[in-house]
């Protein structure tokens, strides 16, 4: 993270500076599966974020990810280190629903995610081939 003042900052980095979240370009190849088998995305785009002790998230590019099999839902949360998230579920299956996630307008800090999708891994199968 930057030590430079953002205009869009996080207000989670001022109040827990010892807080990371770190975003590097994720060497090797992303998969994600629906539960039924077919495949979703296939990426070697994907980017790794690191976010304090947490497991690291994958966000891959919506240009790699089957877009028509998703669909926008009003489900949202927030993050004092990201921003507004929105949600897709899987069409189709019921496991699918909220399984996907974007910061369409993240914070400063975090502009790389920015409408890269994350998927929950216990809702796909998510490979992960590292090069």
């Amino acid at each position: 993270m930057s030590t430079v003042p953002h205009a869009n900052s996080g207000p989670g980095y001022a109040k827990y500076p010892e807080h990371t979240v770190r975003i590097v370009p994720f060497k090797g190849r992303v998969i994600v599966e629906a539960p039924e088998g077919q495949v979703l995305v296939d990426t070697n785009r994907a980017l790794e974020l690191r976010e304090a002790s947490y497991p690291p998230v994958y966000y891959v590019p919506r240009a790699d990810t089957r877009m028509g099999r998703l669909s926008k839902t009003n489900h949202s949360s927030h993050c004092p280190f990201k921003g507004d998230a929105s949600y897709f579920s899987i069409a189709g299956i019921a496991e699918g629903e909220n399984a996907v996630w974007s910061y369409e307008a993240p914070f400063d800090e975090v502009i790389a995610i920015r409408e890269a999708l994350a998927f929950y891994p216990d809702k796909v199968k998510l490979r992960v081939e590292r090069s």
